[in-house]
């Protein structure tokens, strides 16, 4: 049993890492959620009904909203349905429920909060079952503003219709252009008779944010969890279970005080979380704050900080007075000395968990999303809190634990070990957003080749601490994590020449911030024989490995692509950004994408956290940033969430050579296919306007 939970330790410490290097925060569908559902009304007529969930303080607006009466303010829900041969549209899109009215002094206002419905009629002229695909737009808006997200697409599922005759010859004549639908409130609504489908809407971001709020969780989960396995609480576990079993007269009641235990740990580290958000602020200023120099440097010192804890130099306590004062009242009884056991060990562990517990909080806020803080705590809270509550309610279950002992101190040092590694991450990014180029990908991937190399040599029981006890024997399990770390260190050492490291793509810095430049594939375009590249050659980069050019100027980039005559990707990125790497480094050269972004399109990246200041004449107020737009990074953000409502990297966008969108914003998949599909179709739309 010990190899095993020393196996699940290292484990979940991974995945943690890796896990939060992929979070991302959320942006505005955290603040509606749609479900779109079709409706038979008889065997050739059906009712789109689309029910819009909203967070509470939001409104979207009606169909029938007029800007022109409210002062030009708010956006009207509109559904774009393309002409098609399988159904037609029978009227307008209609409200489903009656909208809120408002008139003030900017005039009269339609909007649903809460619950918002939207109805469409529509005729079958297809037997076979096929897929419906339209696209929706609309506004949602709070008492402190508004967010207009980018078009979006559902897609429904039709069968179970015949058609009459005449409806099938009207459809082989039907010509399938693009028509949007205009609303007409004098028009009536269907009867609903029978329930047919229901689904969400394809390509929505609900699904991912949904994902990346987990992964968030999750990892917070990974550190609480491993937080369990040091000699600061691992050793409690008997002893705390040992009195729900047996102070509290009966199974029942010790099992409700188990549960309360466990609940009160979980609203401790809640609470931190929750203090956290409310202290960072808005999405704008968490981004902002998380890619600052100071914070990041100040991240960088707290896990060297943490690493020498581990590792034994010194440990981090709470003060005496705080433990013997919660000590003193969890003698109260009741569910009032319940919370503040609770709170005593979060108190008396602190010298264990508080390296682990800041690592998360650390991980939570430079992830950039508001609700990480509370939500990573909860994690890291319910991880720690499971096992204690389990094990009150099972208690044979302990008689498998291990006996406290000296692995419990090797798995400290393994944690302090990653910290080192881990800690650099935060000064890598500190150096590519402010262009300091003094932490190489030589020497972040030399750090980390000497780290995975002595952790690997320490559990072979070959380097000791002071505090170690002896090694009696080598087990297999520790072996095998001793050769996986060397294995690993032996991996990471071709990085140092410019082999590309899929592991740690994010982490590392790129390939193309080395110290000679090296690079395994050279020129993209021969610039040399291209006059018109030639021109712009100062104003290109090369990213990946190497052999694609972008631009950071979105000007210069389009000026470009006037004159080559190329649609433009526009590349919403950041020095911060792992998934932004990954594509670059998986996708972007990738043989099936390569091409494409080499010969037919044109790249502008733009760093949302690029810390160059800008002219002291463009540092401007700006409402989107709530804040003085001081620096190139700062442009950029205003500008995404400008026109596209949301302040998160990746997020790619074909446009045509005057900015005019040809393409949904897209977020980070790694599917090289989907990509290709994403710029052909991008490239062909081009082709067809110009």
């Amino acid at each position: 049993m010990q190899k095993l939970i020393t196996s699940l330790i290292l484990v979940f410490i991974f995945l943690g890492t890796f896990f939060q290097a992929n979070a991302q925060g959320g942006d505005w569908s955290d603040k509606i959620s749609w479900i779109f559902k079709l409706e038979k009304t008889d065997d050739t007529h059906a009712t789109i009904v689309a029910t819009a969930k909203l967070k509470d303080g939001w409104h979207v607006f009606s169909v029938n909203h007029d800007p022109n009466k409210a002062d030009l303010t708010g956006y009207p829900t509109k559904f774009d349905f393309p002409k098609s041969k399988d159904y037609k549209l029978v009227g307008v899109l209609i409200d489903g429920i009656k909208a809120h009215t408002v008139v003030d002094e900017l005039g009269t206002s339609l909007f649903f909060e809460k619950t918002a419905v939207f109805k469409q009629k529509v005729e079958i002229l297809n037997a076979k079952p096929f897929e419906l695909t339209f696209d929706y737009a609309f506004q949602v808006c709070d008492a402190n503003g508004c967010i207009f997200p980018p078009d979006q697409t559902a897609i429904l599922k039709v069968s179970g219709f015949k058609p009459t005759a005449e409806a099938i010859a009207e459809a082989a004549a039907i010509d399938t252009t693009v028509v949007p639908t205009t609303n007409d409130p004098a028009k009536g609504e269907t009867k609903i008779q029978e329930k047919q489908e229901e689904v969400f809407p394809a390509d929505s971001k609900k699904d991912k944010t949904e994902i990346n709020l987990w992964v968030i969780f999750f990892t917070g989960f990974a550190f609480g969890f491993a937080a369990l396995f040091t000699p600061c609480v691992f050793p409690m576990i008997p002893m705390t279970v040992t009195f729900f079993t047996k102070q509290s007269g009966s199974r029942r009641k010790g099992i409700l005080n188990a549960l309360f235990y466990g609940f009160s740990i979980i609203v401790i580290y809640v609470t931190v979380g929750i203090l956290v958000t409310v202290l960072t602020g808005s999405s704008a200023t968490v981004y902002e704050f998380s890619t600052s120099a100071f914070l990041n440097l100040i991240f960088f010192a707290i896990f060297i900080l943490f690493a020498f804890s581990f590792l034994g130099a010194f440990e981090i306590k709470m003060p005496s007075s705080w433990v013997n004062k919660a000590d003193a009242k969890a003698d109260k009884g009741g569910f009032i000395g319940i919370f503040f056991m609770a709170f005593t060990l979060v108190l008396v562990s602190f010298s264990c968990t508080g390296p682990i517990v800041g690592t998360a909080l650390v991980q939570a806020i430079s992830s950039g999303s508001i609700l990480a803080p509370a939500l990573i705590m909860g994690g890291v809270a319910t991880g720690l809190a499971l096992p204690f509550t389990l094990f009150a309610v099972f208690p044979s279950a302990m008689n498998s634990l291990p006996q406290s002992g000296g692995w419990l101190n090797s798995v400290k040092v393994v944690f302090g070990l990653l910290e080192i590694a881990m800690s650099l991450k935060f000064l890598s990014m500190v150096d590519l957003a402010y262009h300091w180029d003094f932490l190489t990908r030589e020497i972040f991937v030399a750090v980390w080749v000497a780290v995975f190399a002595i952790m690997g040599l320490y559990l072979l029981g070959k380097l000791r601490f002071s505090h170690d006890t002896p090694l009696a024997h080598l087990s297999v399990t520790r072996f095998m994590f001793a050769l996986s770390s060397i294995v690993l260190a032996i991996y990471l050492l071709p990085g140092m020449w410019g082999a590309p490291l899929y592991m740690i793509d994010g982490i590392a810095p790129p390939r193309t911030h080395s110290e000679d430049n090296f690079r395994f594939v050279k020129g993209n375009p021969e610039i040399e024989g291209d006059t018109l590249a030639l021109r712009f050659k100062n104003y290109m980069h090369e990213v990946g490995d190497g052999s694609i050019l972008v631009f950071h100027d979105l000007e210069k980039g389009r000026e470009y692509a006037r004159l080559a005559n190329k649609p433009v990707l526009v590349d919403f990125t950041g020095f911060s950004c792992a998934n932004c790497r990954k594509t670059e480094n998986m996708v972007w050269t990738n043989d099936k994408v390569r091409s494409i972004l080499q010969e037919q399109m044109v790249i502008i990246s733009l760093y949302c956290d690029d810390k160059e200041l800008l002219p002291e004449s463009e540092q401007v107020f700006s409402k989107e940033l709530n804040g003085k737009m001081k620096n190139i990074g700062n442009k950029w953000s205003e500008y995404q969430i400008k026109k596209y409502g949301q302040l998160s990297q990746p997020l790619y966008i074909i446009q045509d050579v005057n900015g005019n969108d040809l393409s949904d914003p897209r977020g980070y998949d790694p599917s090289v296919e989907d990509y290709q599909k994403f710029l052909t179709k991008g490239i062909a739309k081009f082709k067809k306007i110009k």
